[in-house]
């Protein structure tokens, strides 16, 4: 197969993706708009079940796409220069795996032709967390999970 046959995400590196190829990357998992605590210590990243309040958590997107940075203050906007920086994406993220020289899976959209593909995989977090605003931050670290359970 000639290079240029291939998909863009394995002819391209992160940083020569123009926009469009950039924005379908991402697969609707919902998990990096997981609310997440870290342990100083380790650096871990410990993900949670409760969901940054602009999430619908039936659709997977975020309500407010355009404007989430300046609605959400620790709202993060993934680009191709964070580098090391992804490591608080989840392990399945498009750009985590690309970043790190992995391959997409078989169920990222991109790949099996389908949009809902994420989600009938189990992948997503689509009927499992609740929005931040029905939590009381007091009893985050209770809504920890262990992403691995989802796949």
């Amino acid at each position: 197969m000639s290079v240029d046959a291939l998909p863009f995400w394995k002819r391209k590196s992160l940083q020569q993706l123009n926009a469009e190829e950039w924005e379908s990357l991402c697969d609707g998992c919902a998990r990096c708009c997981m609310l997440k605590l870290e342990d100083e210590a380790t650096d871990k990243i410990h993900y949670t079940s409760v969901a940054c309040h602009l999430l619908d958590t039936q659709t997977c997107r975020c309500k407010d796409y355009s404007r989430r940075i300046e609605r959400v203050a620790d709202c993060i906007r993934v680009h191709s220069q964070m580098g090391d920086q992804f490591n608080w994406l989840p392990p399945s993220c498009a750009y985590r795996r690309l970043h790190e020289g992995r391959e997409l899976p078989a169920w990222h959209p991109l790949v099996s032709g389908a949009p809902d593909s994420v989600h009938r995989r189990g992948v997503s977090m689509r009927g499992r967390c609740i929005s931040e605003i029905y939590v009381h931050p007091s009893i985050l670290k209770e809504q920890l999970i262990d992403l691995d359970d989802f796949e």
